[in-house]
C-alpha cells in the first residue's frame, strides 16, 4: 500500500473532539475566575493550549519505534528528574513536585506518564507468551512502583495513583491469568493497609481518604470542599443556573473550581444537561482511541494507544466521581479542560503519541 503523507494522516475528529473540551474548559475557567483576582487565567490556559499543541505536532512526526528503542535512557532520566524534583524543586501547599524550567514551574511526574506509557508498551510488546508470566507481573510492579513510588514521596498520591491503569490495561490485553490477578489484587490490598498503618501516607492524605466517606463530621474542615462540591452539582439541576451565574462558583465556595473541581462548577451553570455533553465527549474522545489502537501497524503501537486511554480514562473516572463525593479527593484534573501547564502539556503530548501511531500505520 502506498504511503501515505503525515500531515493527512491525523485523526481530526480527535482533534476536534479535544478542542470541544477545551473550549468548555476555557470559558468555564473565566465564568470561575473573570470578578476576582485570578482574571486573565482563561488566556494563561489558552497559552498552555497552543504549546501543547505544537509538542503534539512535534512528537507525531517523531518514529514511535525510535522512542521506544530509548525507553530504558528514558525511564532513567524520568527517575533523575523525580530525585532532582525532591531535593531542589519548587514547593508549593506543602508539595515538592515541581522543577523551574525558563521561569515557569513544570510538574515532573506528569512527564513522567507519559515515559511510563512508553516504557510499558515496550514491554508488553515483546512479551512473546500467551500469557504474562509471575515474573512479568513483578517486572511490571517494579517498573511502576520505583517512579509511583518517587511521586509518593512528593507527596502525590493522585499522580503515583495515575500509573497504575497503564500497568493494569496492558497486563489485561497482553493476557493474564486469573490466579496472578488474583494475586495482584491481593498484594495491592495489603500494600494499601501497610501505607494506611505506616509512613507512606501523609497525615493529610489519610485525612482525605477518611473523609470523603463522611465529610458532615467536618463540614468546616477536610470536608468542605467535597461538601461545597455536592452543593454546587445539586443546585445546578437539569439546565443549571447559567453562565456565570451559579453563585456557588461566582462567590468562591467551590475550590480550585477552574482546575480540580472544575466539573462541579460546570454543574451548577450548566446543569445535569452541560454535564452530560461533555461526559459524552470524553466517551467520544476514548472510542476514538479504542478505534486508533485497533489499527495500530504493531502490538506496540496498539499498547502506546491503549495506555493513553487508560490514563485518560482514569482521570475522568476518579475527577468526575470526586466532585459528587464518590471518591476522595486526590487533586487529579479533567484531561484538557481543567485549568493547569503540566497536565494540559501532557494531555496533547500524549494525543502526540497516538498521531504517531496512527501516521505510521500505513508505514512498513
Amino acid at each position: 500500500m502506498k504511503e501515505r503523507e503525515h500531515s493527512f494522516e491525523l485523526d481530526w475528529w480527535l482533534l476536534f473532539i479535544v478542542m470541544v473540551i477545551c473550549s468548555v474548559g476555557l470559558l468555564e475557567i473565566y465564568s470561575s475566575t473573570h470578578s476576582g483576582p485570578l482574571h486573565g487565567m482563561q488566556w494563561k490556559q489558552l497559552a498552555w493550549i497552543g504549546i501543547g499543541f505544537a509538542g503534539m505536532l512535534a512528537l507525531s512526526r517523531i518514529d514511535y519505534s525510535g522512542l521506544l528503542d530509548q525507553s530504558l535512557l528514558l525511564y532513567l532520566l524520568s527517575l533523575g528528574a523525580l530525585a532532582v524534583a525532591l531535593v531542589v524543586g519548587s514547593k508549593h501547599f506543602g508539595a515538592r513536585r515541581w522543577i523551574e524550567i525558563w521561569g515557569v514551574d513544570l510538574q515532573v511526574s506528569e512527564l513522567v506518564k507519559l515515559i511510563i506509557i512508553i516504557v510499558l508498551a515496550r514491554y508488553f510488546s515483546e512479551v512473546r507468551t500467551e500469557r504474562l508470566t509471575l515474573a512479568d507481573l513483578v517486572k511490571i510492579g517494579l517498573l511502576v512502583g520505583v517512579p509511583a513510588g518517587l511521586i509518593l514521596l512528593q507527596p502525590d498520591l493522585g499522580t503515583a495513583m495515575a500509573l497504575v491503569p497503564v500497568a493494569i490495561a496492558g497486563a489485561f490485553l497482553a493476557g493474564i491469568n486469573w490466579k496472578h490477578a488474583v494475586g495482584v489484587l491481593t498484594l495491592g490490598a495489603v500494600v494499601a493497609v501497610a501505607g494506611w498503618n505506616g509512613h507512606f501516607l501523609k497525615s493529610y492524605q489519610k485525612q482525605r481518604l477518611a473523609t470523603f466517606l463522611n465529610p458532615e463530621e467536618s463540614p468546616r474542615g477536610a470536608g468542605y470542599q467535597i461538601l461545597q462540591s455536592e452543593i454546587a452539582v445539586g443546585s445546578g439541576g437539569f439546565w443549571g443556573k447559567g453562565f456565570g451565574k451559579g453563585s456557588q462558583n461566582q462567590l468562591g465556595f467551590v475550590p480550585v473550581r477552574y482546575s480540580d473541581f472544575i466539573l462541579a462548577a460546570l454543574a451548577e451553570e450548566q446543569g445535569f444537561f452541560g454535564v452530560l455533553i461533555t461526559l459524552l465527549l470524553y466517551l467520544a474522545l476514548l472510542l476514538r482511541l479504542v478505534d486508533n489502537a485497533q489499527k495500530a501497524k504493531d502490538r506496540a503501537g496498539m499498547f502506546l494507544v491503549m495506555g493513553v486511554a487508560a490514563i485518560f480514562a482514569f482521570q475522568v473516572l476518579v475527577n468526575a466521581g470526586m466532585v459528587i463525593g464518590y471518591m476522595p479527593v486526590t487533586g487529579i484534573p479533567l484531561p484538557f479542560m481543567s485549568y493547569g501547564g503540566s497536565s494540559t502539556i501532557f494531555g496533547f503530548l500524549a494525543l502526540g503519541l497516538v498521531m504517531n501511531v496512527r501516521t505510521k500505520r500505513f508505514v512498513n
